[in-house]
């Protein structure tokens, strides 16, 4: 139980929401275009709409996974609707009017509901302020008195045309046992008929609460009632039930400074609170029914509403932050015959994930445009540019802070390669970063920029190869016949940077480090290699993709010594396995380990975390970093 504050505050709904607009809703497989008046309910609960027969649809505000207006949203398809709609008239402004909203219960099963405005730029309001509602942090975490309330506020919408309560949807909406929906109504003296009806007049908050008291009765709490006195009473006394908070439902390992013991102006305040009857709040009493609210109350949720408002220090280097990752992104099933889709590229960013993968291969003729897709495998493409549009679409809308495009280049083409650096540079815009900062250079010694620093940017991790001669100005995808080479050569794939001091002697101690230490013999080679799977067989990165990689740097991971001088934009990247015979052999070295599903296992995570994961820590928050804890 928390008695903590602040407690954070439910969302509000703004007034224009909850009055309701004008809309036409479509569905491209019945191809029907219907009137509706879209709304939110004041509490915020849910967005629903009213077409012209009075009939409402109701979709859960938590169910929400997106929304998008303008050239995101969807567009029909069929020629029956387009003609409705005039898509065809290029005056007609449609792409200001639009509004789709996506909603499901995973990342996978998405239901897509598409309006179209009477009004321009209706729709764009409507996307920003309906997904603040579905992503604010209570909506995920809501109390157990949340989700009666809205049972309440949903039953209080759904009238009749006479203006009440059907008592059919109570049935509906408790249907388990309807001969113990019946005997709660009649205990509440209301109608229990099928055919009847209730005046919401009624049937306020208060009745409501008995009706649920009598629908599902609860006798343990009148045990715990019992427990406190020699002959059961109907109330437990606020002394009583400071000793029921501090003792039985307080564990008992915490730090009584650090998280104090619940003072009796807390008690009280959770009698005035949660009690319905006033004589007993009076004489500082607790009734079973002021204790089963209490217990339905935020103070009683998994997880403590004052936790919700945590924000880290986002002012540390990059590289001191666990970061939300995300493996084989595109795909929607298993990594052997699943569907790829762009659409999953949206899930996992608005999911909070801040590094994405993008399995990059040569397109084939005629038109030669790079995909997307798992190799030696039966998983289906997608067009890297698709993905690219989704990944500008959604990288933002949840979180502020860096975007990691996590790159296995297969492309073996010049020109391929180009039409990539291409449409990363022109979908993505400013928010790609393609120079490093002023403050934070590439040179030993020097500090990644932090989150703060890199807000709203798109970082491109890919090999990196440093050309001969003269940066040359970005050519026009397609641009190169194939198979010319790129314009200048690159100097090797473990590039030594030009402007590091000792480059070339640090090079040849390396090399040195590794004839001795034998740890990655040839044999040790292939086994990584086949550990690493398609990774271990990217090709060469030229010169368009190397020029917009900068702060994330793969490299090839010789040993910890050597690591140490490297820039602090180098990153090696190994197998589970691996990663395992490392922290055996090297315990006392920092480890950040990113396992696949198939490589976790194969671990034992406490040999892999227990270095790194402090007591109690809480999940990783929707900003998708947290700063690593201090050694």
């Amino acid at each position: 139980m928390s008695l903590l504050n602040p407690v954070l505050q439910p969302p509000g709904v703004k007034a224009y929401l909850s009055q309701g607009e004008r809309f036409i809703r479509w569905d491209d497989e019945t191809t029907i275009a219907s009137p509706v008046i879209l709304r939110v309910d004041p509490k915020g609960y849910y967005l629903y709409w009213t077409y012209q027969n009075k009939e409402m649809e109701f979709l859960d505000i938590t169910s929400i996974r997106d929304t998008r207006f303008g050239k995101f949203a969807k567009m029909p398809k069929s020629q029956k609707l387009r003609d409705v709609f005039n898509m065809d008239f290029p005056d007609n402004n449609f792409l200001l009017k639009t509004l789709t909203v996506v909603s499901g219960p995973d990342m996978v099963d998405l239901t897509f509901h598409n309006f179209v405005s009477y009004k321009e730029n209706v729709g764009k309001d409507w996307a920003e302020d309906v997904l603040a509602l579905a992503k604010h942090p209570l909506m995920a975490n809501a109390s157990r008195s949340t989700f009666l309330d809205k049972s309440l506020v949903k039953l209080k919408m759904q009238l009749n045309p006479e203006g009440k309560i059907p008592v059919k949807n109570f049935f509906q909406m408790f249907p388990a046992d309807r001969k113990r929906v019946e005997a709660a109504l009649s205990a509440c003296h209301l109608p229990k008929g099928k055919n009847d009806a209730i005046n919401p007049e009624d049937f306020p908050e208060s009745v409501y609460k008995s009706f649920l008291m009598s629908l599902c009765p609860r006798p343990e709490i009148d045990e715990i009632f019992t427990s406190y006195h020699a002959k059961a009473k109907p109330y437990m006394t606020k002394e009583h039930l400071a000793k029921f908070i501090n003792q039985k439902q307080r564990d008992s390992r915490l730090n009584s400074l650090l998280f104090p013991l619940a003072r009796p102006d807390q008690v009280q305040g959770l009698i005035d609170k949660y009690e319905p009857r006033g004589i007993n709040v009076q004489r500082g009493q607790l009734s079973p029914e002021g204790m089963v609210w209490l217990l339905c109350g935020p103070e009683n949720s998994v997880l403590a509403q004052d936790k919700l408002l945590l924000h880290h220090d986002m002012t540390q280097p990059l590289n001191h932050y666990f970061i939300n990752s995300s493996h084989n992104t595109y795909l929607t099933a298993g990594q052997f015959s699943g569907l790829s889709s762009a659409e999953m590229y949206r899930q996992v960013l608005l999911a909070g994930c801040r590094c994405v993968e993008l399995d990059c291969w040569k397109g084939k003729p005629p038109d030669e445009e790079p995909i997307i897709t798992h190799g030696f495998t039966m998983t289906t493409d997608i067009c890297f540019k698709e993905a690219i549009e989704a990944i500008a679409e959604s990288a933002f809308k949840t979180s502020p802070y860096p975007v990691i495009l996590s790159f296995e280049n297969h492309v073996d083409s010049p020109r391929q390669q180009a039409k990539m650096a291409e449409y990363c540079r022109t979908i993505f815009g400013d928010m790609l970063l393609t120079e490093p900062l002023e403050k934070f250079p590439l040179k030993p010694g020097i500090p990644l920029p932090s989150p703060e620093d890199l807000r709203g940017k798109i970082l491109i991790k890919n090999k990196k190869n440093q050309f001969s001669g003269p940066p040359a100005p970005s050519q026009e995808p397609g641009g190169e016949a194939e198979g010319s080479g790129p314009p200048n050569v690159p100097v090797g794939e473990d590039t030594v940077w030009a402007g590091e001091e000792g480059a070339e002697l640090e090079e040849e101690e390396v090399e040195e480090e590794e004839e001795e230490s034998g740890s990655l013999d040839e044999e040790g080679m292939k086994k990584m290699q086949s550990d690493e799977g398609t990774a271990g067989l990217e090709v060469t990165a030229y010169k368009e993709m190397s020029s917009l990689v900068n702060y994330v740097q793969p490299t090839k991971f010789i040993s910890f010594e050597s690591s140490a001088r490297e820039l602090a934009c180098s990153g090696g990247g190994f197998a589970g396995s691996y990663t395992l015979r490392q922290l055996q052999q090297a315990p006392d070295e920092p480890h950040l380990p990113q396992g696949h599903p198939h490589g976790l296992l194969q671990l034992h995570a406490p040999d892999v975390l227990e270095c790194w994961l402090p007591d109690g820590c809480p999940q990783l928050p929707d900003d998708g970093l947290r700063a690593l804890p201090e050694r």
